[in-house]
């Protein structure tokens, strides 16, 4: 088989990608070596930047279309009992959206049938071989072979690509379940995080309730002890952890699916090796905190996307596609640092020294310039490229088509000129590429160019020139 970019694995970041290089006009072919997509609910939640990157490419709507209004609680930090405020980040998203895991890869896999990518089920990297042409995976040949086979990526090991940092020193695990009978200690409606975390008999636990009798359970032993996380979770391990949390009234009902994960924390050197370009947990990996995976890699995917398509169609600017690692490398480098922070203050065996430490944060994050900080961080709505501006508020706007918002002007994947103050201006010829929109917003704007991932490249007060800016990103 004969393609443009050949996508490993499909999870979000896979997906995604696949879905913005299809949007670009890029054949590309994603290879899942599952033959079933995975039902398990996982990450529970979609940060409010990946809810509005979705926007940003008209998914958001119809993926949370049907689904119930779900918990307006804001997001947390190490479990602490104090909600994240996004709303001074001026974001239409300001809560965490409740959205399984598995609900996202199954929408994003059926927009891609429906935009003619194919993704072959069962279909296992076995041999990885890169040219100065090309990648060939098996009998898939590619100009590009980007690997998003999650933390034990396979590409990632033919290629002897290192992953250094951290291995795990604690197991935990994640199941979906239902529940026979419950004890009032069991939460019995949708909050803060911090509701539902609990520990005792020599366990934490997470238990969050998912809707329809159905509960996400996290939990692990305080001592940090577990089995391999590559044994199967029985349905008495699970029996064992929730009587000794929530008492012998709370009984398993139904053990729907469950895995084990780890606190390893570890990020490769250089996110492209030639031709094959790493993202989401294939990149790098931590302690799962928060939707701090699906955040990363849904973000990895759209500044990716529009890059490797500008590289297979010709006209990327020298750098263009470096220009993945140096932007993306850091802000994952951030999130492991924080995750590895929130590991420690979430003991809840109430060690003293971190008791102490808890406490102590507790009342900073109450402080709103703190809470505004943190709520940036974790939310992804502070990420900002050195050269650049930050992400492109989602104004509402006045167009001669009517009221509409950046967010719709920007669907086709392609980068957005918006003049503001009525002065006529050109995309030199890069139609293609960029799309001009005259508009009026109650914002004190004149001019902006938002690059395809959201990003803003050039504003009308900057002293570089419009066509330096549009000649750096768009060729």
């Amino acid at each position: 088989m004969q393609t443009e970019v050949i996508v490993a694995g499909a999870g979000p970041t896979g997906l995604m990608l696949a879905h913005e290089l299809a949007l670009a006009g890029i054949p590309a072919v994603v290879l899942e070596k599952e033959r079933t997509p995975n039902p398990q609910s996982r990450a529970g939640q979609l940060q409010p930047r990946t809810a509005e990157v979705l926007d940003l490419r008209g998914l958001l709507d119809p993926l949370i279309e049907d689904m119930p209004s779900g918990n307006q609680s804001g997001g947390h930090f190490a479990g602490l009992p104090v909600e994240l405020d996004c709303r001074p980040w001026r974001t239409r998203h300001p809560y965490p959206v409740a959205v399984p895991q598995a609900r996202l890869e199954a929408f994003l896999e059926q927009r891609l049938a429906g935009l003619g990518v194919p993704v072959l089920r069962g279909h296992e990297v076995t041999v990885v071989e890169q040219d100065r042409d090309g990648v060939s995976v098996g009998d898939v040949r590619g100009s590009y072979l980007v690997a998003c086979d999650g933390g034990h990526s396979t590409v990632r090991r033919l290629l002897g690509v290192p992953f250094p940092g951290r291995a795990g020193r604690t197991t935990s695990v994640a199941a979906d379940i239902t529940l026979a009978s419950r004890s009032e200690d069991v939460p019995a409606a949708a909050g803060h995080v911090s509701r539902y975390t609990r520990s005792a008999g020599g366990y934490f636990t997470v238990l969050a309730p998912l809707g329809a009798d159905l509960y996400r359970l996290i939990f692990g032993k305080l001592t940090g002890d577990g089995p391999d996380r590559k044994v199967p979770v029985a349905a008495e391990e699970i029996r064992e952890a929730l009587q000794a949390v929530y008492g012998p009234e709370t009984e398993l009902g139904e053990l729907r699916a469950a895995s084990r994960f780890s606190d390893a924390v570890r990020q490769v050197d250089r996110y492209r090796e030639g031709r094959v370009l790493f993202a989401g947990d294939a990149a790098h990996i931590h302690m799962p905190i928060g939707g701090q995976g699906v955040n990363l890699g849904i973000q990895d995917a759209v500044n990716l996307g529009w890059k490797l398509a500008a590289t297979v169609r010709g006209w990327a600017p020298a750098g263009l596609l470096d220009s993945y690692h140096t932007e993306r490398h850091p802000v994952a480098t951030q999130v492991l640092q924080h995750t590895r922070a929130q590991a420690v203050l979430l003991n809840t065996g109430r060690d003293e020294e971190v008791a102490a430490v808890r406490d102590m944060v507790t009342d900073l994050l109450r402080l709103p310039e703190v809470n505004r900080h943190v709520a940036g961080m974790m939310a992804g709505l502070d990420v900002q490229y050195p050269g650049l501006g930050p992400r492109m508020i989602d104004l509402d706007l006045l167009t001669q088509a009517g009221r509409t918002r950046v967010s719709a002007l920007m669907h086709s994947g392609r980068g957005l000129l918006l003049s503001l103050d009525g002065n006529n201006r050109t995309t030199g010829g890069r139609g293609d590429r960029v799309d001009h929109v005259t508009a009026e917003s109650d914002d004190d704007m004149d001019a902006v160019l938002i690059r395809p991932d959201g990003h803003i490249a050039w504003t009308g007060t900057d002293s570089t020139p419009l066509e330096t800016a549009l000649a750096r990103w768009f060729g």
